[in-house]
């Protein structure tokens, strides 16, 4: 919880609305494998990652595309699903062993109206979120694989290097073999 404690003192917020937002979170661990969320499923809960990754991804024709990958200190969540209460149109996986810190939406909604500045800091949140998405689809058909990776190492260096190869080739829509090549190309 010290990690959860940080991260919302860290965004600016007082002693006794930490106190008050980290009430509102209980922890979850998941084990190598298991879903945040499953395709179809609801997902009903924002998580925050203290510990682990999980793997975004969608099936297609039976076969695993993953689209997005999140990592410790970041928040987890299946926005369409949660934001419109319909099922998931996408998998989330742990990779790793995770610890996931988890708020059902009805406390998230209760939290926006008790504590003025957590409505902004998730206004601001969902900003950020929204020009990731932006960047990310003009990224997928402005650059190449070889320039995704690139930007890939230079904005998250530390991600890259947790994520599984064939997660990773997926997300640069590569196989992993031609991703081992633009690796050995981006050392050189």
């Amino acid at each position: 919880m010290e990690i959860l404690k940080s991260f919302f003192a860290a965004s600016g917020f007082t002693e006794s609305e930490v106190l008050q937002l980290v009430d509102a979170f209980h922890l979850k661990v998941f084990s190598k494998g298991d879903f945040f969320v499953k395709e179809g499923k609801i997902n009903s809960h924002l998580g925050f990652i203290e510990k682990g990754l999980l793997q975004y991804y969608v099936l297609i024709d039976g076969e695993e595309k993953t689209t997005y990958t999140t990592g410790e200190n970041n928040f987890v969540v299946s926005l369409i699903s949660f934001f419109k209460e319909v099922p998931a149109l996408e998998n989330i996986r742990a990779v790793t062993d995770a610890k996931v810190w988890m708020v059902e939406k009805n406390k998230f909604r209760q939290l926006q109206k008790d504590i003025p500045s957590f409505k902004d800091f998730y206004i601001n949140l969902l900003e950020w979120q929204i020009c990731c998405i932006e960047e990310s689809r003009l990224t997928a058909i402005t650059l190449n694989a070889q320039e995704r990776y690139q930007k890939m190492l230079e904005k998250e260096p530390e991600l890259v290097q947790q994520i599984p190869g064939q997660y990773l080739a997926s997300i640069l829509g590569v196989t992993p073999r031609h991703l081992s090549r633009i690796r050995s190309q981006v050392r050189n």
